[in-house]
């Protein structure tokens, strides 16, 4: 692969290949066999965790850590043991690492430097990508003297500048305020989209992940769990770890203890709950994991702590409830073998308020229950980001 000097290659999208990818510590597998593909030109979010590999494989990636196993393929190239400069990469540190000595534009740009471009296309070159990430009138300032949003901005630039085919961000956002962080989203997905090439993010944050991503990838322990499109990644977790990892989804999980023509109890956490049949793997003595969304969940006053409360139902007694502003978070105690909340929405809420330690009965739809698998994706299986994307149309 030919050293890249800052120009636009013409043809490359900048399409990842990880391939039977494992990254070993010493004792340690910091990532486990993994097969995984990123389309050219897409959003992805690499979520989990900390210490579940996400950054290991960003690093890797970037040629900054070399597979244990496996390779690592950009357009279709193995890159392994390739410098990063080489790659066709930028990669955007936590930190931003910006030269506090060197004015915004010096630190722009200083890979062109690097590179051997000369003083008077540096300057050009840095001068126009200043104005595209909205930075033009900072030219001379020193980093010091920029807020965290702009100093983001400026790293954002210099990574940018050498017109790669793929930007690696790790935890990007982690740094900035609630206020900043929202704004720079916004600010990431349509430098994305003006670009034109893959963005591969770092992240521990679920809602992150979902605003910005066309695919997450949703990891534990050095594999991958779940890569769809951040909508399925929401609404139809794969397992019981997705599940319970994005949040807005309670998990029911224990043995089929009965089935009733087409409904199913399963004993969980010493209670018992009646749920629909949908699928075959609803027979006596199976392990079932089912989830449904916490704000399809509604919610009234029981009559009784002895009475039944139906199919699809659970009775519980009302927790701490939190204000949210649009909907109201209750949760119920004892309603099931885990945690179990119903996001209300707040004009349902106030018309009929329920009080900490109220009796109530928590009911849902029977096509808002989802069936989980107990199990991880298996390390043999390439994951398309394509089919993620399509989802998405």
């Amino acid at each position: 692969m030919k050293p890249n000097d800052g120009k636009v290659v013409a043809g490359t999208r900048g399409g990842i290949e990880l391939a039977d990818v494992s990254k070993r510590f010493g004792e340690t597998v910091a990532v486990d066999g993994i097969n995984l593909k990123f389309p050219g030109g897409a959003y992805c979010c690499l979520l989990g965790p900390s210490g579940c590999g996400k950054t290991t494989i960003l690093r890797m990636i970037a040629g900054h850590e070399d597979p244990t196993q496996g390779d690592v393929l950009i357009d279709g190239e193995r890159v392994n043991g390739e410098a990063p400069v080489r790659r066709g990469t930028a990669m955007m540190f936590q930190s931003y690492a910006l030269f506090p000595h060197l004015s915004c534009a010096e630190n722009v740009a200083f890979n062109l430097k690097v590179r051997g471009i000369g003083k008077e296309e540096r300057r050009a070159r840095a001068k126009e990508m200043l104005n595209r990430v909205r930075m033009g009138q900072f030219t001379d300032r020193l980093p010091a003297q920029l807020s965290g949003g702009q100093q983001q901005r400026i790293a954002l630039a210099r990574a940018l500048i050498t017109n790669p085919r793929v930007l690696l961000l790790d935890e990007p956002l982690s740094a900035l305020d609630e206020f900043l962080r929202l704004q720079m989203r916004g600010e990431l997905k349509r430098m994305q989209a003006e670009f034109g090439i893959t963005f591969i993010h770092v992240t521990h944050t679920q809602m992150e992940a979902i605003a910005l991503a066309d695919m997450v990838v949703v990891m534990d322990q050095g594999r991958v769990e779940q890569a769809a499109s951040a909508r399925a990644v929401y609404e139809q977790p794969r397992t019981a770890y997705v599940a319970r990892f994005m949040g807005g989804q309670n998990v029911i999980a224990g043995k089929v203890v009965e089935r009733h023509d087409d409904k199913v109890v399963i004993e969980s956490g010493g209670r018992r709950v009646t749920i629909s049949a949908l699928n075959s793997a609803s027979t006596v003595g199976n392990q079932l994991h089912v989830s449904v969304r916490r704000d399809r969940i509604k919610i009234h006053r029981a009559q009784s702590d002895q009475a039944d409360p139906g199919v699809n139902a659970v009775t519980g007694k009302v927790g701490t409830i939190e204000y949210q502003g649009s909907w109201v978070k209750v949760p119920l105690e004892g309603a099931s073998g885990e945690e179990f909340v119903a996001n209300v929405p707040d004009v349902t809420f106030f018309a009929e308020p329920v009080e900490t330690g109220d009796l109530v009965v928590a009911s849902w739809p029977a096509d808002e229950l989802h069936y989980l698998s107990s199990g991880i994706l298996s390390s043999g299986i390439a994951v398309n980001a394509a089919a993620a994307q399509a989802t998405l149309a």
